[in-house]
């Protein structure tokens, strides 16, 4: 027999579909436009920001379930697993919006050299296909899909410091300083991301107010 908390729970989980979809559309605007040179700056921060109000909206709905319908540890399962999937969507949306801010300020890659461009065109193309992935294997429930995720996610591991190996080996000294500090310091500023969001979220866990302190 159905029960009340299912039919939640399936509105939910369409919640987060459409916001995968999103987040994919999101991400592979930002990808083509820093490959091309496409100026989508403004389009994708609308995106992003859209991306994260949804966000928002499929957590008060997890909210909204458990306060409603004392959930069994199994349904608390599926909906702390889906609050996470939600943050996980995204971020997808705020890294579009990140690699749109650094073609946009530091200049795209259209006027790299061909194999940076080459390079980078194919590990966005391995991510794209890891980003369809996560989204069917929910829509799906697919556990075997979902699996198959991790041989894609060593290759774009592999992608990742393959290139950074590339550039420090055609490099100088001075830009081999450049491409560990610019590294260096990009950790520094997503740890600093982080600690603002730890710190809304206080907020909003004492006042129930929703606040933006980056």
């Amino acid at each position: 027999m159905s029960r009340i908390i299912d039919t939640g729970l399936e509105e939910l989980s369409v919640m987060l579909c459409k916001l995968g979809n999103s987040s994919f559309d999101v991400v592979s605007l930002a990808l083509r436009s820093c490959l091309t040179g496409a100026d989508n700056h403004d389009r994708i921060t609308d995106l992003s920001e859209a991306i994260t109000s949804n966000a928002e909206k499929a957590e008060n709905k997890a909210f909204e379930l458990i306060a409603r319908f004392q959930p069994v540890a199994s349904d608390l399962r599926v909906i702390k697993s889906y609050m996470k999937i939600s943050n996980d969507f995204a971020r997808y949306g705020r890294y579009a919006l990140d690699i749109s801010y650094i073609s946009k300020r530091m200049g795209s890659l259209a006027k790299c050299e061909d194999w940076m461009r080459s390079y980078i065109g194919n590990m966005s193309e391995k991510v794209l296909e890891m980003l369809q992935i996560s989204i069917n294997a929910l829509r799906n429930h697919d556990v075997e899909l979902a699996r198959s995720i991790s041989k894609i996610e060593k290759e774009v591991d592999e992608s990742y410091f393959g290139f950074i190996e590339k550039l420090v080996k055609a490099a100088s000294a001075t830009n081999k300083c450049t491409i560990a500090g610019v590294l260096v310091v990009r950790y520094l500023e997503r740890i600093a991301d982080h600690a603002v969001y730890i710190c809304e979220s206080l907020v909003y866990v004492v006042s129930g107010e929703r606040v933006s302190l980056g």
